[in-house]
Order: C-alpha cells, then sequence, then structure tokens
C-alpha cells in the first residue's frame, strides 16, 4: 500500500481537522499514484516513525501547471491559500526551492475512508 506523507508541521492540524483533501506535488508523479488507489494518509520525516492519520481512495489525479489551479485545489491543499501567486509562496517553502507559475505540479485529491 503506497502512503501519501506529510513532513510539514504545517500539515498536521489540516489533516487532523479533515480540511486537507488534496495534496499539490512538485513535477509530475502521474507513475506513482492513480485513480481509485486507496494509500495511508501519514505525517512525519523521513527515517523517523510517522503516524497514520487516516487512510483514504485517491478520488482524482491531474498535472497542471500552477497558474492553472482551481481554487477547489489550493483550498483542498491548504485552506488559507486564495491564489496560484499563494501557492507558488507557499510551495517554495515546503520544497524549499524556486518554483513559479509555469512550473508543473500533480493534483492529488483524496477522501478518508470512514471504518
Amino acid at each position: 500500500m503506497r502512503a501519501l506523507n506529510f513532513y510539514s508541521s504545517v500539515y498536521h492540524g489540516f489533516l487532523v481537522s479533515r480540511d486537507k483533501t488534496c495534496t499539490i506535488r512538485l513535477g509530475d508523479k502521474t507513475y506513482k499514484y492513480q485513480d481509485g488507489d486507496v494509500v495511508l494518509v501519514t505525517y512525519g520525516d523521513k527515517f523517523k516513525p510517522r503516524k497514520k492519520v487516516f487512510t483514504a481512495v485517491i478520488d482524482q489525479v491531474k498535472v497542471k501547471q500552477i497558474r492553472d489551479l482551481s481554487l477547489e485545489d489550493l483550498q483542498g491543499e491548504n485552506p488559507e491559500m486564495q491564489t496560484s501567486q499563494d501557492a507558488v509562496e507557499f510551495l517554495s517553502q515546503i520544497y524549499k526551492s524556486p518554483i513559479t507559475l509555469d512550473s508543473t505540479v500533480t493534483v492529488v485529491h483524496f477522501s478518508e475512508i470512514v471504518e
């Protein structure tokens, strides 16, 4: 089973409150995630214990440029984001590299599986 893991402390509260409904990953990640995949949504740093937050199903995987992100994409990633420029600034901090409106990203929308 694959995992959608989140490293930044920014995400923890959004995951626990279930306000995070998608992830925006830099580059084309369609080789990694497919519609219908069941994944563990986890939180923690590489090479350290990670906490399972919930199990989810991937509803949709889309590749697009940051400039083309919808409000649903933006707020699913971070409820405080309103514009594509917000995404550039936020993702630049997360990835610690320069990102532009022309950067290619993969948007992975997911829904919790309630047991």
